[in-house]
C-alpha cells in the first residue's frame, strides 16, 4: 500500500471523511521490550513470556501506551502532506484502549477527519477520530481523537 499524497489545504471540505488507512504494522514482542526497557514498565503481562500465558489473554500484550505511540508510524505510513512546510503534534482529547494486542499481532489505522482549523503562523489545525484495528480482531484495540497542527 502506497502513501497518499494529501493536501492539508484541501482537506477543509473532508471533515467527517475517512482520509486513509494505514498498513499493517507488526507489535512483535522485541518492540513491547524495548517500550518496557524505555518507560521502565516491566508490568508481567508485557514481558514475562511464562506467567503471561495462564493470562486471560493466553500471552504477552502490548503496553496500551506503546499502542498509542504507534500512532505517528500509522500516520507517516498512510500520509505524504506536500503543501507543508512542517507538522507537530498538539495532544490528545480521548484515548480508550478498548481491546488488548498480543504480541505478534499486527495493526492498522482508520483516520476520518473530524475537524479543521485555521491557526494563526499560517497554519491549521487538525482533529483527527483515530480507530486502531488489530488483524482478525473483531472490535478496535485504541479509539483516539488526535490533534495535529500544520504550518504552510
Amino acid at each position: 500500500m502506497s502513501k497518499s499524497d494529501v493536501k492539508i489545504r484541501d482537506l477543509e471540505s473532508r471533515v467527517g471523511q475517512e482520509i486513509g488507512v494505514s498498513p499493517w504494522l507488526e507489535i512483535a514482542q522485541d518492540r513491547i521490550d524495548l517500550f518496557a526497557k524505555a518507560t521502565e514498565d516491566f508490568q508481567w503481562i508485557h514481558v514475562d513470556r511464562e506467567k503471561a500465558k495462564s493470562s486471560p489473554f493466553g500471552g504477552t500484550i502490548a503496553h496500551g501506551f506503546l499502542t498509542l505511540s504507534m500512532l505517528p508510524k500509522l500516520v507517516e505510513s498512510t500520509f505524504e502532506f506536500s503543501d507543508r512546510k512542517m507538522g507537530v503534534n498538539y495532544g490528545l482529547n480521548k484515548v480508550r484502549f478498548t481491546a488488548p494486542v498480543p504480541a505478534g499481532a499486527k495493526i492498522r489505522g482508520r483516520f476520518t477527519l473530524a475537524k479543521y482549523e485555521k491557526i494563526d503562523g499560517n497554519g491549521v489545525q487538525t482533529t483527527w477520530s483515530v480507530v486502531m484495528e488489530r488483524e482478525g480482531g473483531d472490535k478496535p484495540v485504541c479509539v483516539a481523537e488526535t490533534i495535529s497542527r500544520h504550518y504552510f
